[in-house]
């Protein structure tokens, strides 16, 4: 019996571990293939809008050619550097200062994808996510969602700041491969989902995800 109790308070500890999440470090250039020809086109028309995002943070970013350099805490500094070569090939662009969770809005456009990296001001981590941030009214946790068809994504995923980066509350499959959806905060524990065909001539999906007093996020409604 004391067995079976070590086993499965184990097994709690690693799910809660599994919930947290430390970040990545960034990541280094590979060279595979030749470099993009649309590498250059694409920064001469973004990189002059993203030098007007500067403006309201001009003391904490700044770029060089390929090289977006973002201040952290301590007076320390993270370089996140393009990398223009082959079918992996991507970017990086300043979006934004999120004040509310403490870290950068990075968009990561790439050759076949786009996503965001969200920097950590106080450790320089990097998360990875599909939808730019929407925060609750109180700030205690942000939403985000990832619909698309290529690559096939269909989730929204609700995160909170940690002490270590971020934890992740709940991951709800949307149904993306037939609709595109979109979610708001009612309520810091209520979220609306709604869904738009991609066939006009079909009914769209709506339904809400709400935090029970047990912390569990749960989906309601169709």
């Amino acid at each position: 019996m004391r067995f079976k109790l070590l086993v499965l308070c184990a097994m709690i500890a690693c799910s809660a571990s599994a919930a947290a999440q430390t970040g990545e470090e960034p990541r280094a250039c590979v060279r595979d293939g030749a470099p993009s020809q649309d590498y250059e086109q694409d920064g001469a028309k973004e990189w002059p809008q993203e030098t007007q995002r500067f403006k309201s943070n001009e003391q904490m970013v700044s770029r060089r050619h390929d090289r977006l350099r973002l201040a952290l805490d301590g007076g320390k500094m993270v370089e996140l550097v393009d990398c223009p070569y082959g079918a992996g090939a991507y970017q990086y662009l300043y979006e934004r200062y999120d004040q509310a969770g403490r870290f950068y809005v990075i968009r990561r456009p790439a050759r076949e994808d786009f996503s965001y990296t969200l920097v950590m001001m106080r450790t320089g981590r990097l998360f990875t996510v599909y939808g730019a941030p929407v925060w609750a009214s109180d700030k205690s946790r942000f939403l985000t969602v990832a619909c698309s068809l290529l690559p096939p994504r269909g989730s929204l995923v609700i995160q909170a700041p940690s002490s270590d980066g971020l934890a992740t509350e709940a991951e709800i499959a949307l149904p993306c491969e037939t609709e595109s959806c979109s979610a708001r905060f009612d309520h810091p524990s209520w979220i609306a989902v709604a869904c738009t065909p991609r066939d006009a001539d079909k009914k769209g999906t709506e339904f809400v995800v709400i935090r029970g007093n047990d912390g569990i996020w749960k989906k309601f409604g169709r």
